[in-house]
């Protein structure tokens, strides 16, 4: 919405400010800017000698200037109303609409209308400042924020302040990635301020997310301090990054009101002096050792790089990211393929090769770069979960042609295989759905879908195993189709 607000903010001032909808629509029909008229008249009066311009559209020119400078800030504000920095925002802008309200127009048409202006542009972007701020979906990110700093809290900090060992399992794990998702599946409606609170709680939560998945991983194990003389050395160095990890966690969950990222930042640079200035002796057991030391530090400084980060408009809007439009390009691809194999009648050769095809666009989306920007993960995700579910149509369509069934097929077994009949033509109209969750087809698909979910359930299987597990994997494959119908309508947006 504000995306390009800082260089055509000044061009608002003929209207009161609206959040942004006019730089996006380019709208041409709106009174001369008041700034620019002031201009112009400047201008003319240089050619021709005019009476000096009047003293208050000079004031309300100065403060024009003044709130041109606090736009750019306003509309990309991504705090909160309690932040010191919205409150100064805020005081400011509220001192200027004072100071409109306070030049005296001597009854002049041209001076209030100026004035009037002037003060619908402050007040515009005071109701910007005040809506993003307490937007549904800014209270949410900061909802989710705090859920993962209670996670951190309990799971993490609080075992390391009370001297112990924090034990990561994989329910903390699990907790957070399940943060990760809810962060990304929040509606931001194109506000830049939106898009940028949730990106750096994103990135903060991922970060989290990086650091206790490598804890629960195989740690570098301490060698005996007889092996060598340095051994002692590294060995200390491994309990102080101990520390430190669960120190970065605290820091990113903003849990650590004494520490900074850039005192942390430099412990560990003073760890990894340390470490080279060992002297191994050529021992390769040795070398090796303080590697794994080496990269862990490492691994805990590519994260304290975060205290700007979202600051750059680059890394949350993403329409132009380059990897989000390789995203898309297999996804229009995935489009027109689903086209031709919607029309293929049967199963043949052209068939292989669409899954072919298919396989290849999931090696490339498994290469698309993510630059750690959890927006692009999750759009990457999302992109091969969709390639999947064609691979699936087509796996089972192949099956179903390729079905000869005997007559001592067990009524229970060829009733599954009914079922998978109905899915498969189910899960064609699923992938050509393009509506929403309150329309009529929605609503059908997922009744039709439990139905065949509740016949399934009815099948007895008499004792008969291949039957069970063919009723087993009939009841994934529809859960898989109606868990794809509702993320192809959650409206999730980058």
């Amino acid at each position: 919405m504000c995306a390009n607000v800082f260089g055509v903010l000044k061009s608002l001032f003929g209207k009161p400010f609206d959040g942004g909808k006019r730089m996006d629509h380019g709208s041409q029909q709106h009174q001369q800017p008041f700034y620019q008229h002031h201009q112009q008249q400047q201008h003319h009066h240089q050619q021709q000698p005019q009476p000096q311009q009047h003293p208050a559209m000079m004031r309300l020119y100065e403060i024009q200037r003044e709130v041109a400078s606090l736009g750019p800030q306003v509309c990309t504000y991504s705090g909160l109303q309690s932040d010191r920095e919205y409150k100064r925002l805020e005081r400011e802008l509220t001192r200027l609409l004072l100071e409109v309200d306070q030049v005296d127009t001597e009854g002049r048409a041209e001076l209030q209308g100026a004035r009037k202006r002037a003060a619908q542009e402050v007040e515009g972007l005071l109701r910007y400042l005040e809506e993003n701020a307490t937007h549904p979906s800014r209270l949410a990110i900061e909802e989710l924020s705090r859920e993962a700093q209670r996670l951190v809290e309990e799971g993490v900090v609080a075992p390391q302040r009370e001297g112990g060992a924090a034990e990561i399992g994989d329910e903390l794990v699990d907790a957070v990635q399940e943060l990760v998702l809810r962060l990304t599946q929040v509606k931001t409606g194109g506000r830049v301020p939106l898009r940028k609170a949730r990106y750096r709680a994103l990135t903060r939560v991922c970060a989290v997310q990086d650091v206790i998945e490598g804890r629960t991983r195989q740690q570098t194990l301490p060698l005996s301090e007889d092996t060598h003389a340095a051994v002692q050395s590294i060995n200390q160095v491994m309990v102080q990054v101990s520390g430190a990890r669960s120190q970065l966690v605290a820091l990113l969950m903003g849990l650590s009101g004494r520490d900074s990222c850039a005192h942390l930042s430099r412990v560990l640079t003073e760890l990894l002096v340390e470490l080279d200035a060992l002297d191994v002796s050529g021992n390769a057991a040795i070398r090796n050792y303080r590697k794994q030391v080496v990269e862990e530090i490492n691994g805990l400084l590519k994260h304290l790089d975060l205290e700007g980060e979202g600051d750059d408009t680059r890394r949350y809007d993403l329409a132009q990211n380059d990897s989000i439009r390789e995203i898309e390009a297999v996804r229009g691809h995935v489009h027109h393929l689903l086209g031709q194999v919607l029309r293929q009648s049967g199963m043949g050769e052209l068939s292989f090769r669409h899954k072919a095809e298919l396989q290849s666009m999931l090696t490339h989306l498994d290469q698309v770069d993510t630059a750690r920007n959890p927006c692009i993960r999750e759009a990457r995700r999302r992109a091969v979960l969709e390639v999947q579910a064609v691979i699936m149509f087509l796996d089972l369509r192949e099956a179903l042609f390729r079905r000869q069934p005997g007559p001592a097929e067990p009524h229970a077994h060829r009733a599954v295989w009914l079922v998978l009949g109905s899915l498969s033509d189910l899960q064609a109209q699923v992938l050509c759905f393009d509506g929403k969750r309150a329309d009529k087809s929605y609503i059908l698909l997922e009744e039709l879908l439990t139905k065949q979910l509740l016949a399934l359930d009815a099948v007895d299987p008499q004792g008969d195993e291949n039957t069970k597990v063919a009723r087993k994997q009939a009841v994934k494959f529809a859960q898989n189709i109606l868990s794809y119908l509702d993320m192809k309508t959650d409206e999730w947006e980058y």
